[in-house]
């Protein structure tokens, strides 16, 4: 198999596939990622990108093996959560959410990965159940993934979310808690933080314990987005000393979700918060 040669400027980040996901099967995504420097990812569940019943395990061999020819890594399997829900109201929603979930667990395990991210689930904006019934399905389905993670010899990390029916931090880690499983991950998104208001060196202070990935896009407090770095207004200065003092040494995750280059958005990204102290 032929060795791709990887450039060494961009390995400080890891890079979410999202803004190719319409674009690029996922082992054409990483070729072409891999000789522009970058060498861990996230890919991102999407029919036509990567999906857990559209490739069979020939396939999945072949990605593996690319990747470990390579010396690449996917580190996490992220569905968008936008079509699924985990705390829905109908049972034939969270039957057909965990059961694609579960695909994507076994998925994980297949390529080595190490987490499969996910969210606590949706709440109905206008009129949502009891805070109780979101939580008690929250948990049955997390009694169903956290095995088959176990056995796949992968695991579950949990997502802050805006539009998750835990949306901060702290409301999610205390739902987190009060389950009692400390493997349980979590992926800080800082974007998604800043557009809850929150104080990102508290909340990364807060989740530090099960802190495995971040996420690392910009917004502003109004229109939520995942930017390229500079057009919202997150103050990345004060990651690089916040995630140093909680003891987070891996690479941060871009996920730049930009459909026209998203090519220049990511690699201007990187050069900015090389910028900040990265």
């Amino acid at each position: 198999m032929h060795r791709i040669v990887i450039a060494n400027i961009n390995d400080r980040f890891a890079v979410d596939t999202y803004s190719y996901t319409l674009q690029w099967p996922a082992i054409d995504c990483l070729r072409a990622l891999a000789t522009r420097g970058y060498r861990e990812f996230e890919l991102q569940m999407y029919p036509g990108h990567l999906w857990p019943a559209h490739i069979d395990p020939a396939g999945r061999r072949a990605l593996r093996d690319f990747l470990d020819a390579n010396g690449l890594s996917v580190v996490t399997l992220n569905m968008p959560n936008i079509d699924l829900n985990i705390a829905a109201a109908t049972t034939d929603m969270r039957e057909m959410t965990l059961g694609i979930l579960g695909r994507v667990v076994e998925l994980a395990g297949d390529l080595g990965v190490e987490g499969v991210v996910i969210g606590t689930g949706k709440a109905n904006p206008l009129f949502p159940m009891p805070r109780s019934q979101l939580v008690e399905h929250f948990y049955r389905g997390l009694d169903r993934l956290l095995p088959l993670a176990r056995d796949a010899g992968t695991a579950i990390y949990v997502e802050n979310m805006p539009f998750a029916f835990a949306p901060g931090i702290l409301d999610m880690l205390d739902v987190l808690t009060a389950y009692g499983n400390d493997g349980i991950g979590v992926v800080y998104d800082v974007a998604n933080g800043h557009f809850m208001k929150e104080d990102i060196a508290l909340a990364l202070r807060a989740c530090a314990p099960r802190l495995r990935a971040v996420h690392l896009s910009d917004t502003d407090q109004v229109a939520y987005r995942h930017a390229a770095v500079g057009l919202g207004t997150v103050d990345f200065s004060i990651l690089p000393a916040a995630l140093a003092a909680v003891g987070f040494a891996r690479r941060p995750i871009l996920e730049i979700i930009a459909p026209s280059d998203p090519d220049d958005a990511i690699d201007r990204s990187a050069r900015a918060l090389l910028a900040a102290g990265f």
